[in-house]
């Protein structure tokens, strides 16, 4: 017999027998009952007691620990999967709302299309961000979400946007002007402006979904922090000077002008319960008392207070407003108590002029969600490199993207990756998903329960201003924060320059672009598209910075890295001929 011969068979590899769907299933029940009938699947090991603790000087103890932290797939507590859901669609909820309310004022639509559309934006944004909380797996390395605890919400720049495509809307005829028998020109009503809107971000939403199958690595190529932070920061800025600060004198309509006729003439109209002239004492303190909330509360109060400081300010500025007789119950008393989403349809339609303007919007996006995805990671310890990191950031960008086509079908304008719930995550230090759900299911609540939708349109407009300048100050911060991680070299310092020449200029002067193309006689009507479309991306800040710091990135080389030599021989030095004070010192003490 031969030696091959003599070898021993092959025994089959062992089968690990898989679990049945029956017995997933019981496994999840008992898993189910354990957590709702036990204190442990209940209120776990946290210190609940530290979440509600004030930060006041005699109350601080050194050697205090900090509560466990709780990770993507860590078993997490009820009661704290509730409460972290509770401080996340808090904290998020101001900026689930401004959108909304100031593109229904921007359009004069009535109480209950605006409560409608507050509603919407509520319940679309809870849907979508369990979606964006996912992480699906598609087919081969792509995936549908990102698997952290990344919300969405209605987009700030689409807000930023949207006020010129109006405004575009309106000088263009497509939105009625209306003139009063004192020859006072207001806008008409125009709900079918906002179905051009939707419609068109729902064509342009493609983009970011075909954006969300490049390999990340190309996008930061595209997109680095230099193009990101300035794009950051405008849209920041520029909605501190068209809603923030307008609101917080009066009214961002045309109010603000101070009209001597109209209904305009007082602010927010002279119907208003008590309307002053725009930038009366009484708005400014109304404004300044909400901001100083916000202060007051993130210097004393607890961690659960300081994730809500936004939603605190509304609070105390209503109470004050509502004392003095500032709010009117009219929009609550016409909100109705249940509502949904298509209780209220717009008229879908494609305004040629806003798709250039609206490309631009969905980049924008896919660079703010790379930042806010990797922010996302950072704080719940996940790896911001490698092949994981990169299937997050391109499922949060196809997420985006598909939140985009499917939020213009609910009614609501596209959204976009919310980075405010990183802090949320960073105080609790509850990154588990679990929370996220919950935030979800109370947003989807705050939605439907139509009545909240109109205490929110209740809230006067200096109310809302001085809160709304703080949010989009902090989003501008952002923007500087983003910057701040690139070397400011002398490329980089001239791209930034020349970005901010665009931007800062229409934000300072901002009808500059508005004549640009006035002089062309009779263009046709495909031309006349296209200017509109180049002015408007011209006339709003934060696009005409992103396109020039985009184009400039992409031309300019980049500058050789010095190396760094340990070389002294060329630093000034400066000698003494005199005594120095040291040594006179030292003799003294001698």
């Amino acid at each position: 017999m031969s030696a091959v011969d003599s070898q021993p068979t092959a025994t089959a590899p062992l089968e690990v027998p898989r679990a049945s769907n029956l017995s997933r299933v019981k496994d999840s029940l008992v898993h189910f009952k354990e957590k709702v009938t036990t204190k442990e699947g209940w209120v776990g090991d946290y210190d609940y007691a530290w979440l509600c603790k004030p930060t006041l000087p005699f109350l601080a103890k050194k050697g205090n620990q900090m509560p466990p932290f709780y990770g993507l797939n860590d078993d997490l507590p009820l009661l704290l999967a509730i409460t972290s859901g509770l401080q996340h669609s808090l904290a998020m909820l101001a900026g689930l709302i401004t959108p909304p309310i100031i593109f229904a004022s921007a359009l004069n639509l009535d109480a209950e299309t605006s409560s409608y559309m507050i509603s919407a934006s509520l319940i679309g944004c809870g849907i979508l961000s369990l979606v964006q909380m996912s992480r699906l797996h598609l087919f081969k390395g792509y995936y549908l979400g990102t698997g952290l605890i990344t919300v969405v919400g209605t987009s700030f720049a689409t807000l930023s946007t949207g006020n010129a495509i109006f405004n575009a809307m309106y000088r263009d005829g497509t939105c009625p002007m209306i003139t009063a028998a004192d020859g006072t020109i207001t806008r008409g009503a125009c709900p079918d402006a906002y179905g051009k809107v939707l419609g068109t971000s729902l064509i342009c939403s493609l983009l970011e979904i075909g954006m969300s199958f490049a390999p990340p690595k190309v996008l930061k190529r595209l997109f680095p922090p230099i193009v990101t932070g300035t794009v950051i920061l405008m849209i920041g800025a520029s909605l501190i000077g068209e809603s923030g600060i307008a609101n917080w004198g009066g009214g961002s309509n045309d109010c603000k002008n101070r009209p001597e006729t109209g209904i305009f003439q007082l602010c927010p109209t002279i119907f208003a319960p008590r309307p002053l002239p725009w930038g009366s004492a009484e708005f400014i303190g109304l404004g300044f008392l909400s901001f100083s909330t916000i202060i007051l509360v993130e210097m004393l109060g607890s961690p659960f207070m300081k994730n809500i400081s936004i939603i605190c300010g509304l609070v105390v500025g209503c109470i004050v407003s509502g004392a003095t007789g500032y709010i009117s119950d009219s929009t609550i008393k016409s909100a109705p108590a249940i509502t949904f989403l298509w209780v209220k349809t717009f008229k879908i339609g494609v305004y040629a002029p806003a798709i250039l303007p609206m490309l631009a919007v969905y980049i924008s996006l896919a660079m703010e969600a790379i930042g806010d995805i990797t922010a996302s990671a950072e704080v719940s310890r996940q790896p911001v490199v490698g092949d994981v990191f990169d299937s997050r950031i391109q499922g949060g960008i196809l997420g985006d993207g598909i939140g985009g086509f499917v939020s213009a079908l609910f009614t609501v304008t596209p959204l976009s990756t919310f980075a405010q719930n990183n802090g949320v995550i960073a105080i609790t230090r509850c990154a588990n998903r679990g929370a996220g759900r919950w935030c979800c299911l109370f947003l989807i609540l705050f939605g439907v329960l139509g009545k909240i939708a109109g205490v929110f349109l209740a809230i006067p407009n200096p109310v809302l201003g001085g809160v709304t300048t703080f949010l989009f100050a902090s989003v501008a911060a952002s923007g500087i924060r983003v910057l701040a991680t690139t070397k400011f070299s002398r490329r980089d310092r001239f791209i930034l320059g020349a970005a901010f020449a665009f931007g800062f200029g229409n934000l300072l002067k901002h009808d500059t672009f508005t004549y640009l193309f006035e002089r062309v006689d009779n263009p046709n009507k495909g031309l006349q598209g296209l200017f509109d479309s180049i002015t408007i991306v011209l006339s709003t800040p934060f696009l005409s910075a992103g396109v020039v710091a985009t184009i400039l990135n992409l031309m300019l080389p980049q500058e050789p890295e010095e190396k760094l030599v340990d070389d002294t021989s060329s630093v000034e030095r400066i000698e003494h001929d005199v005594e120095s004070q040291d040594e006179k010192d030292s003799k003294r003490a001698l």
